[in-house]
């Protein structure tokens, strides 16, 4: 099967959640099919990175956008884009350059499927198709909309998020029914996508993990009581929560257990979340290995209160052997049982207490730990990846299928 990748940004170094999902599904599919990774970004031409992309996904087609991707650039872009249609989360990312480049590989050598990789790539597809196309939905983004609208603290953002959130609301909505299928991440955004199309036509594809690279080590030791959180510190859902766990949290924790110590493991800081720096606090920044932090860890954390799609850095922690207290949301569509393989706790309090209860007692600790591990080991990227591939068939299937019936009729 020939498969046509098309994804928005930059796919190495993979940092982010999606990224991580992307590459080990393109990377598992690519050693039984004929993948063909199509990646424009904004910037000059960066050669290190297309090298370093053929080395990863060999035949890879790159294509740098030269758009400019300051912060002032992208103020004045938003401004200039606030009358679209489309919620500029998206807009930002059209190109006539990415659309002419994308029409040629449809042409010249048609896939027998293309993957439209996150809504924000369904910018620069055309109006109509003719190979079957399939939207990989890491996130319900509207629900993310919905839920910065719900918590942003000043009434500027409320309003900026509100608009943004019925742009996206609509964009999505027409989105997910334009294309033949589309891949969700959990049965939970299955349901949400089930408003606006059949669910039939909606394959839920599991987050995975990669089981070689974190693994339970019996022999490694929390450096006491330490609570860790994973993640990128540049996206909005994950400073919100480490923000908020700072200032309603964390303080009584630490009350409770005197030498308890927080870390924060991410790259690219916000500075909400340098300002939590503290004696008792500490920020690392960009790290080498996320995995030897999380052996220093004795529980992680996931207090996230906005969010959509699954959570990677839960499935990598519960591989790794680590007792994980997570919000409701911030589990929201993994496949985890609370207070056997996980701790899910809502209120600030609840929080609070089972954080300190997991430091205070190991026995408890450790039995969470090994169910963990073993939940996790369910998951590992090649069995994920298989679900992926029967998908894509399905999909090239019924759109072959569709054709004969209209040619015979």
């Amino acid at each position: 099967m020939r498969i046509l990748w098309v994804k928005a940004n930059k796919i190495l170094p993979v940092h982010s959640g999606g990224d991580i999902r992307s590459f080990n599904l393109l990377r598992q599919l690519a050693k039984s099919e004929d993948v063909v990774f199509f990646s424009y970004y904004d910037g000059a031409i960066d050669r290190e990175y297309e090298k370093q992309l053929e080395q990863c996904l060999p035949g890879a087609v790159c294509v740098a956008t030269r758009k400019r991707s300051s912060k002032l650039a992208r103020g004045i872009d938003y401004l200039a884009r606030m009358g679209n249609q489309a919620p500029y989360a998206v807009s930002r990312f059209a190109s006539g350059k990415v659309q002419q480049r994308l029409h040629e590989c449809l042409l010249r050598n048609p896939p027998d499927v293309v993957v439209c990789d996150f809504l924000d790539a369904a910018i620069n597809f055309p109006e109509q198709w003719t190979v079957p196309a399939v939207l990989f939905q890491h996130n319900v983004e509207s629900e993310i909309w919905r839920r910065h609208a719900e918590t942003a603290a000043s009434l500027g953002k409320k309003q900026l998020y509100k608009r943004e959130f019925h742009k996206m609301l609509g964009y999505e909505r027409a989105a997910v029914q334009k294309f033949d299928r589309v891949i969700a991440v959990s049965e939970h955004d299955r349901a949400l996508m089930s408003r606006w199309v059949d669910g039939a036509s909606i394959d839920v594809v599991p987050t995975g993990v990669d089981l070689a690279h974190f693994r339970m080590d019996g022999d490694s030791q929390p450096v006491g009581p330490l609570v860790m959180f994973v993640g990128a510190m540049d996206w909005e859902p994950n400073v919100d929560g480490v923000e908020h766990f700072c200032s309603a949290v964390w303080p009584e924790i630490a009350a409770r257990i005197p030498d308890a110590r927080f870390r924060i493991v991410g790259r690219n800081p916000d500075r909400r979340v340098q300002s939590c720096a503290s004696a008792k606090v500490e920020v690392t920044g960009s790290v080498p290995s996320v995995v030897e932090h999380l052996k220093e860890a004795a529980v992680v954390i996931v207090p996230l209160r906005i969010a959509g799609g699954t959570r990677l850095k839960i499935y990598e922690a519960m591989a790794a052997g680590k007792a994980v207290v997570s919000t409701t949301i911030g589990a929201e569509g993994l496949e985890v049982h609370d207070r056997k393989d996980i701790w899910l706790a809502d209120e600030d309090r609840a929080f609070a207490d089972a954080v300190a209860l997991l430091l205070r007692d190991a026995g408890l600790r450790r039995g969470l730990e090994r169910a963990a591990a073993l939940q996790a080991a369910k998951f590992d990227w090649s069995a994920v990846s298989e679900a992926f591939r029967q998908s894509l068939e399905n999909a090239a299937r019924i759109r072959e299928g569709s054709r004969l019936s209209q040619a015979l009729a």
